[in-house]
């Protein structure tokens, strides 16, 4: 639901401007109708008045008064949320200490230091002094260091993001791409989390808008043209379940709803089918009014009748209500062969559980008697409070290591007494090692899941029970970073590490100690630091651990001045690791290149290569990004890596759009998959040498069973081209899919 009225050309009188303003506010009152006790309209309108008095001067890109928007976040909060008079007035205030000239203090005075703690959690840092931190993953750690004090903090920061992505039209389209990005890559998975599965569906599918709207256009127009199909199928589904429903006498409601764009894209991506082979394109919802004793029964009692009806999928039963999420998500799901040989998924809950379903976080509060789900939430902020006290981690590291951690799907196993461990998908016996002792992670040398001995980097499945076999011999070492996927792991075995290099790390001190007191420079503080950022290093530690492998031999030292003590450094060199190649920063670009910079005929404008992890070619959607030493490196907006360079170095971003040259070819490449039949690999090649006249770089062919699978390396001008060619390839006979492939294997 839209919160904000759409102005399509901003144009109001002010007069029109204050009727919206006032409309707005007063629907935020009317939405917290049955929240408000004596006392808080007052505390809301202060809020509201100081709110609107602070940012009365500013607009929003759209021209609309800015007021608008922290408005129309309270709604979120409050409408598709669930939250309160508190969380209403932290979210009229979330902006005015970072923009405008209300400080902490005045909120603290007005409000009381609960909100202020809030709104303080919801500011962003305006300056970031770790050179290797990016703003975004400094913002993101410091929401959540307030997360683990007050959930409040993220479910407004939410509110505030779906906000902005509702209304981000008009924004540039490189901001597009950044929002849109960090969206995908760490806001959605957040809001799935906190169990707000609605808002992360409509955060996904906002995202896929902007980063790929070619392909969410086309499947939003595939939707609404099956649509009536779809609902006639829905309806001839539920008719015999409503009947039996309705004469076991229970209280229900039943009805089908449309699957996501972005999962739709998933499905098809993951699977390599088209729009038309993805079978369940909707589900069907059972929602069933039962007192909390009776809830489990029934819903497998209407299970039961379910399947009765309609033959279920073995593998895709999926038991959510013995054990549910660790975000409280509670449900039965199973996927039955429906009429005309279609399969279809059902989910079966009770209103209660819908209600968690959909806020999430927020409606466990109202749910407090039941302290096991409480728990849940409860252990996850504790695990993250252990990982965000260690402040040592790189915040790009700790984005990535959040991210695989804490926002991942999770498995149950058990320990050798049967107590239940909560991991994230892809843990190995090394997680569960850490997460068990760090003791016990340091020392371990293997361990036997389900009796059966395994290595330590051997992946765990739900249901696996897990005996850790350790040693006094065993310490960690640099490739178990390579297989443990848990932010505990990761950070105890970092520090372990930490701790080797500093050992090895007194050797190289005594050394520059021994070389600085033969020119007779005084090894002081001053004297190390002027060392380190002349061979460009981060740390002092660093630098003794470069002396000490060898890397660094201070021959450079007798070129150095000695003047009294003190060492005057000639000209930095470069970093030992540091790849060869103009060091290319974004800072040579000018803001007028950056808006410029256009592929084919000015391409000796400037240096920039084509991504191997994604191969573009003329008619991506693409953007330039800024490497150190390689200048510029261009990325397709859907590459599997974009998200994450988008969401954690948007600084380094540049806008780019391609030129037509048909003088130049670019290598890519097509799977081509159909039946193995005389003449077929002829057919192809003809096509493509022959009519089209493109050239082949490679071709491997492999048939199996009477299915021939071809890689086909060829030169295009264009995505056109290629996209002419993959048409026609799929209208000769017996030809089943063709599909583009990208990354090193091209």
């Amino acid at each position: 639901m839209e919160t904000v009225l759409q102005i399509p050309k901003y144009n109001l009188s002010e007069e029109q401007e204050k009727n919206l303003i006032l409309r707005e506010y007063r629907a935020l009152l009317r939405a917290l109708k049955t929240k408000l006790k004596p006392g808080d309209r007052k505390l809301i309108r202060n809020a509201f008045e100081i709110a609107a008095e602070a940012h009365k001067s500013m607009r929003r890109k759209s021209g609309e008064p800015y007021i608008l928007h922290p408005l129309a976040v309270a709604r979120i909060c409050v409408e598709e949320i669930g939250l309160g008079v508190r969380s209403t007035i932290c979210a009229l205030l979330h902006d005015t200490v970072e923009d405008t000239d209300i400080s902490l203090e005045d909120v603290e005075r007005e409000f009381g230091s609960e909100i202020a703690r809030i709104v303080d959690g919801l500011t962003k840092i305006s300056n970031v002094i770790d050179v290797n931190a990016s703003q975004q993953a400094e913002n993101f750690k410091k929401i959540l260091l307030t997360l683990t004090d007050d959930p409040r903090v993220i479910l407004i920061k939410l509110s505030d993001r779906l906000h902005n992505m509702r209304t981000l039209d008009s924004m540039k389209r490189e901001k597009q791409l950044k929002i849109s990005s960090e969206t995908v890559y760490i806001y959605a998975p957040l809001a799935h989390r906190m169990g707000l599965y609605n808002i992360k569906t409509e955060m996904e599918d906002l995202a896929m808008k902007y980063m790929e709207p070619e392909t969410y256009k086309e499947i939003a127009k595939k939707l609404a043209e099956t649509k009536r199909e779809r609902t006639r199928y829905i309806n001839e589904f539920i008719k015999p379940l409503k009947d039996k429903l309705e004469k076991t006498g229970f209280n229900f409601e039943i009805y089908g709803r449309p699957k996501s764009i972005h999962s739709i894209w998933n499905k098809m991506r993951k699977k390599a089918v088209d729009f038309e082979e993805v079978y369940d394109l909707f589900a069907i919802r059972v929602l069933l009014d039962s007192p909390p004793e009776k809830e489990k029964e029934e819903c497998w009692k209407v299970y039961s009748l379910i399947t009765d009806e309609y033959t279920p999928s073995p593998e895709r039963l999926r038991d959510w209500l013995s054990n549910p999420k660790s975000n409280g998500y509670e449900a039965l799901h199973t996927t039955v062969m429906g009429p005309q040989g279609k399969w279809v998924e059902v989910q079966i809950r009770t209103k209660r559980m819908n209600e968690i379903a959909e806020k999430g976080l927020a409606a466990h509060w109202k749910y407090k008697e039941g302290t096991a789900d409480e728990s849940r939430f409860d252990k996850w902020f504790q695990q993250i409070r252990e990982v965000i006290s260690n402040q040592e981690t790189d915040t790009i590291d700790f984005l990535q290591d959040f991210k695989t951690s804490f926002l991942a799907e999770e498995i149950y196993v058990y320990t050798p007494k049967g107590d239940v461990k909560m991991l994230p998908v892809g843990s190995t016996a090394l997680d569960f090692a850490f997460s068990i002792h760090s003791a016990i992670g340091s020392k371990c040398i293997g361990a036997k899941v389900n009796h059966k001995l395994v290595p330590i980097s051997h992946k765990l499945r739900s249901g696996d029970q897990i005996e850790i076999i350790t040693s006094n011999k065993q310490k960690p070492s640099e490739d178990w970073l390579g297989f443990v996927v848990t932010a505990k792991a990761r950070s105890k075995i970092k520090d372990s590490l930490k701790e080797d290099k500093r050992t090895i790390a007194d050797e190289g001190k005594y050394t520059l100690q021994r070389k600085m007191e033969a020119i007779g420079a005084a090894y002081s503080q001053g004297n190390i630091e002027e060392l380190v950022s002349f061979y460009k290093l981060n740390s002092s530690l660093d630098l003794f651990y470069q002396i000490a492998i060898k890397n660094i031999d201070l021959k450079e030292l007798k070129e150095f001045q000695v003047l009294g003590d003190r060492l005057e450094l000639p000209k930095p060199i470069k970093h030992p690791h540091e790849p060869k190649g103009d060091n290319f920063t974004s800072s040579s670009l000018s803001k007028k290149d950056a808006e410029l910079i256009i592929f084919g005929e000015s391409s000796d404008r400037i240096v920039y290569n084509l991504a191997n992890c994604c191969k573009p070619i003329p008619g991506d959607d693409v953007f330039g990004f800024v490497t150190t030493g390689k200048g510029l490196t261009i990325h397709r907006t859907n590459c599997p890596n974009a998200a994450k360079l988008l969401a954690n170095y948007g600084h380094r971003v540049v806008k780019t759009k391609w030129a037509k040259n048909k003088e130049i070819s670019f290598l890519t490449g097509l799977k081509i998959i159909g039946m193995d039949d005389v003449g077929v690999i002829h057919k192809i090649t003809n096509l493509i040498s022959g009519e089209l006249k493109i050239n082949i770089a490679a071709l491997t062919v492999e048939a199996k069973e009477g299915i021939f699978q071809g890689n086909i390396k060829l030169y295009v001008h264009d995505k056109e081209e290629l996209e002419i060619l993959g048409q026609k390839l799929k209208e000769l006979p017996g030809i089943e899919s063709v599909e583009r492939y990208d990354a090193e294997a091209v």
